[in-house]
């Protein structure tokens, strides 16, 4: 049966709002917000996180919602019995869609304050929680959170792309994990991808149709983004109807001499080089003007730039990449310019070298 708990306070159909005053903002958020729903509210005010542009106001049907939680559910074959742990902000449709969840799912969930690492100090066992790569990064790091998180059946990953070493680690301890793919405009992810050795390879949910325009840019037809069809700015190879591999965003593709390159697929690839020379350094590749390619490949790396590191670097990149996708430039930067959301603001930083 589904129960909102949060500390010593519970709350469900059957029982009584607390009194929201004594709460922070966040549990203000979700308990408002469940309020609503079992009262029958039919539209809720969204906004998006403004990671691929301004952020902007969005009206989210209880239908679309309820879709989005029901295609999750027949995905991991859910039942009542699961006890649900809400560690994200329920003002953003991440943290909104777990409680949606629990909701349509009639089980309990949990609500803890949004942290680096939300399994600091829980005893409780859980079945389904969702995490942003950072926080997964904290869990793994502390032993006894590492422990819970392994305890996890089905772990939820979003909210920007896994790094490397992060998905090495969820591997070598046996975590159940799921990578997700979607965005605020189709309620969540819409396709999962299991965490496994090498290339991700995401699933569409039940009832969500998917296809490439000309430009192989990934398209979204969806009970839970309505009627329309959404065309992403995503380029995707097709691996069936419902599978897919992601390249990048078709915004970052750098045309290179007539050659397209993907900077996050090859930022996969010199994952293991950067952790290496690079510890706990951001990185990203770009395109920049070239007059003779048109465009170049080069590599931006937040931090110092020794001789002896960039010298690793280009032996490095000489060995693991192709002929023309080795990056013509390295530049060393002391700070990224980052998104609202802790995203890296590649135009940005690019732009003030």
């Amino acid at each position: 049966m589904f129960q909102l708990r949060y500390q010593s306070y519970q709350y469900s159909k059957s029982q009584p709002l607390p009194n929201l005053e004594e709460f922070p903002e966040f549990a203000q958020v979700a308990f408002a917000f469940c309020r609503d729903w079992l009262a029958g509210k039919e539209t809720f005010t969204q906004q998006t996180s403004g990671s691929t542009g301004a952020p902007k106001v969005q009206i989210l049907s209880r239908t679309q919602m309820k879709a989005s939680a029901a295609a999750t559910g027949a995905f991991f074959s859910t039942t009542s019995k699961k006890h649900l742990l809400c560690c994200l902000n329920p003002a953003y449709i991440a943290g909104k869609m777990m409680l949606v969840r629990a909701l349509i799912w009639d089980c309990p969930i949990t609500l803890v304050e949004p942290s680096a690492n939300p399994l600091l100090g829980l005893v409780e066992q859980f079945s389904f929680v969702a995490l942003v790569p950072l926080q997964v990064e904290a869990c793994l790091a502390d032993e006894r959170s590492r422990k819970l998180l392994q305890s996890i059946p089905q772990v939820l990953i979003g909210g920007a792309a896994l790094p490397h070493k992060i998905q090495q680690e969820l591997v070598q301890y046996k975590i159940r994990a799921w990578q997700s793919f979607g965005m605020t405009e189709t309620v969540s992810h819409i396709a999962l991808a299991e965490i496994a050795e090498g290339e991700l390879v995401y699933q569409a949910l039940p009832g969500v149709a998917i296809g490439i325009n000309e430009q192989d840019c990934l398209w979204i037809q969806s009970p839970m983004s309505g009627t329309e069809r959404i065309q992403t700015n995503d380029t995707i190879e097709l691996r069936s109807k419902n599978t897919f591999t992601w390249l990048g965003r078709a915004d970052f593709v750098v045309n290179s001499g007539g050659i397209k390159l993907f900077p996050e697929q090859l930022e996969r690839r010199i994952a293991p080089l950067l952790e290496e020379t690079c510890p706990n350094c951001a990185y990203f590749l770009f395109g920049e003007y070239d007059p003779c390619l048109g465009e170049r490949l080069v590599l931006y790396v937040e931090g110092t730039g020794e001789e002896k590191r960039r010298l690793a670097l280009e032996a490095g990149l000489e060995q693991i990449l192709g002929k023309y996708e080795i990056p013509k430039k390295i530049y060393f930067k002391l700070a990224f310019a980052y998104t609202p959301t802790k995203k890296i603001n590649r135009h940005v930083t690019a732009a003030t070298t």
